[in-house]
């Protein structure tokens, strides 16, 4: 009898955060990530939980970017659930969260 091992991929923190520079809040055409939205991401057995925030509680966009946080991370390779986790805490603040180049691109000095 032949014994065959599969090879588990398990992605790093940083291929994730990677992955969701491609996701974008539709209204500022700026990625997630940049923007300071995302407040953590962990991997737990195949299974990717992301804590991120919105612009503002109102967000008319909110259900399209956590789409479109699980669409891109479930294409991940060792990835095979994704809990997108919307919290208000701390609260979004583009000075102090999102980067430079966002920042210059909102025009905030």
């Amino acid at each position: 009898m032949t014994e065959t091992t599969e090879e588990i991929t398990i992605p790093t923190n940083e291929e994730l955060m990677e992955a969701l520079t491609e996701v974008k809040d539709p209204e500022l055409d700026l990625n997630i990530v940049e923007l300071g939205l995302v407040y953590d991401i962990a991997y737990d057995k195949g299974e990717v939980i992301v804590s991120m925030t919105l612009t503002s509680p109102g967000c008319p966009m909110g259900p399209i970017i956590k789409g479109g946080v699980y669409g891109r991370l479930i294409r991940v390779p060792g990835v095979s659930d994704v809990d997108v986790q919307i919290v208000w805490t701390p609260p979004w603040n583009p000075k102090e969260m999102a980067s430079e180049d966002v920042q210059m691109a909102l025009g905030i000095w």
